[in-house]
């Protein structure tokens, strides 16, 4: 996650930066487990689909020009919000590398 001019601008960006934190620091204690990592991903996944259906909806812009400057805003920092999900053949594509034995393992 990175920080916007917005945010800063709107005094807002250091409440962001402790969830930004407590986000982080929730993954560092769950490094090892995979699944652990898994239902965070997909609770913020969730946070992010609640946020964007009620409150960022209901604050959008109700006019044209209040709509022009909302897309501006977006052109010009940093696009739209996603959360991008692994695709499956990367994912498969790492289980087959990390299950190929590599060249010293196999001569010893």
């Amino acid at each position: 996650m990175e920080s916007h001019a917005s945010d800063a601008n709107c005094g807002k960006a250091s409440d962001i930066e402790k969830i930004r934190a407590a986000v982080q620091v929730a993954a560092q204690e769950r490094a090892d487990d995979c699944e652990a990592l898994l239902v965070l991903l997909r609770q913020l996944e969730d946070l992010h689909r609640d946020i964007r259906e009620t409150l960022f909806q209901e604050a959008l812009p109700t006019n044209r020009h209040g709509l022009y400057s909302l897309l501006r805003h977006i052109e010009v920092n940093g696009g739209w919000p996603y959360i991008q999900r692994m695709k499956l053949a990367e994912l498969l594509k790492r289980s087959d590398e990390s299950s190929t034995p590599t060249t010293e393992a196999s001569e010893g």
